[in-house]
């Protein structure tokens, strides 16, 4: 039986969704290509219909995760409040994919590499549209500082096995971010 153009289309986009929550819960090397297409509600046997190898699947994922995620239209304060929260630390599927995947992607191919690296730079160039400073630079420091931080504070959220420590880390984080305006310190 013959699939439409739309349903090959849908069928891509939820393999692509599947890959990109497991990836982001579990890491790339603890999940299978089969769990993936099972999650998507195919078999197994279609996947290479789609890509061409389980490599091939992360770069896009990361490329299609990185484009689907809304704009960053706060500043940088704003923006800090709702992404530094304990919901967002606890859904590792549904949150930051660079918070989730950035220390794994080091390790990947060239294609998922760039696709993580154009990804950080969309996010920096829409916080920078907000970010405090005179010049663009400053709010291009700012940017970078700001979502360095905000990264890292989500990273070892995650990490840390104590409550409360976990919940101290995101909520002065938050408060460094909110106290700057978002801008580091001038170096």
């Amino acid at each position: 039986m013959k699939v439409s153009r739309e349903q090959v289309a849908e069928n891509r986009r939820r393999i692509l969704a599947s890959a990109s929550r497991l990836f982001r819960e579990r890491g790339f090397e603890a999940v299978t290509v089969a769990e993936i297409m099972k999650a998507a509600g195919l078999t197994h046997g279609g996947f290479y219909g789609y890509f061409k190898s389980k490599d091939d699947l992360i770069a896009h994922a990361l490329a299609d995760v990185f484009t689907a995620a809304p704009a960053a239209d706060a500043d940088l304060a704003a923006y800090a409040a709702n992404y530094l929260t304990p919901a967002h630390r606890d859904d590792r599927a549904g949150g930051c994919p660079t918070a989730g995947l950035a220390a794994e992607t080091i390790r990947q191919s060239p294609e998922a590499r760039a696709a993580m690296t154009a990804g950080l730079r969309r996010q920096i160039d829409q916080l920078s549209r907000k970010a405090p400073g005179a010049t663009p630079a400053e709010q291009r420091r700012a940017a970078i500082g700001g979502w360095a931080a905000m990264v890292g504070a989500l990273i070892l959220a995650r990490m840390s096995e104590d409550p409360r420590l976990s919940e101290e880390v995101l909520a002065q984080t938050r408060a460094w971010i909110d106290q700057a305006g978002g801008a580091p310190p001038a170096l």
